[in-house]
């Protein structure tokens, strides 16, 4: 392996550049993907505990952290940054993907896209359940549009993107279509793919939403052994970072 020292900068891509930090070293790459309007903070808990032991590689997305504003912030564009960051960064081995949220459903279509050149996928959850429709679309408009006052400040602690309540919500109602479309694509993974499961509902989710989401993994596990679930945790789905960063850690070393 040739090994990287560590770095932090700006990569451009498109008609931005996003904020990359890479600590060098000779072990396995491991790629954060944030939460939707995360930036990489959130993942310090789960690096400190892997240590030195791999090369860790974070990034903000367009308009979230560090990173600069663009034009387009569809799920596509999400995985050409990714595309971006892995060229920029000269990632020759397979790295494994760890995704949360957002992340975990852009890291399984990026590595059913890229089965060569994926160790395996670390997903927090997210599963292929989602908000669909009219109906579906309307809600979370409305949620995000009540949120709107908050997302100056949410944006300054590594919460909420520097864009209005309607991009926030293009945002997220995209992601809803996509997971909810996503039960083909864990059913065909021929890389492993590792879930971390939160209990309890939400922001913008009650009554049990996001437990009953969680049920639609069962099939899928049971029909593709590539797919496991390595741990279910006590934590909700925002606080699971902060509070079961070690079984995180843990379903990456099982991939390694």
């Amino acid at each position: 392996m040739t090994k990287q020292t560590s770095w932090a900068g700006l990569v451009p891509v498109d008609d931005t550049a996003l904020y990359v930090t890479d600590t060098g070293g000779p072990g396995r790459p491991v790629i954060y993907l944030n939460g939707a309007y995360a930036d990489q903070s959130h993942w310090r808990r789960v690096i400190d505990g892997l240590g030195d032991s791999y090369r860790h590689i974070a990034y903000d997305e367009r308009a979230r952290g560090k990173s600069r504003r663009s034009q387009d912030y569809s799920f596509e564009a999400c995985l050409r940054d990714l595309d971006a960051v892995l060229a920029a960064r000269g990632v020759q081995e397979a790295p494994i993907l760890v995704g949360w949220s957002y992340g975990g459903v852009l890291a399984w279509h990026w590595s059913d896209r890229n089965p060569d050149r994926v160790a395996g996928v670390v997903v927090v959850d997210a599963f292929p359940v989602g908000l669909t429709g009219a109906e579906g679309a309307a809600r979370i408009r409305k949620l995000f549009r009540r949120m709107r006052l908050f997302f100056p400040i949410a944006s300054r602690l590594g919460l909420a993107a520097r864009m209005s309540a309607d991009q926030h919500a293009d945002v997220n109602i995209e992601l809803n279509e996509i997971a909810a479309a996503s039960v083909p694509v864990l059913e065909r993974a021929t890389r492993p793919v590792r879930f971390v499961l939160a209990t309890g509902d939400s922001l913008g989710s009650s009554g049990g939403e996001m437990d009953e989401g969680r049920k639609v993994l069962d099939p899928v596990v049971a029909a593709n052994p590539n797919v496991r679930i390595s741990a279910r945790v006590a934590s909700n789905h925002s606080k699971i970072l902060r509070n079961d960063s070690p079984a995180v850690a843990a379903a990456v070393r099982e991939l390694t």
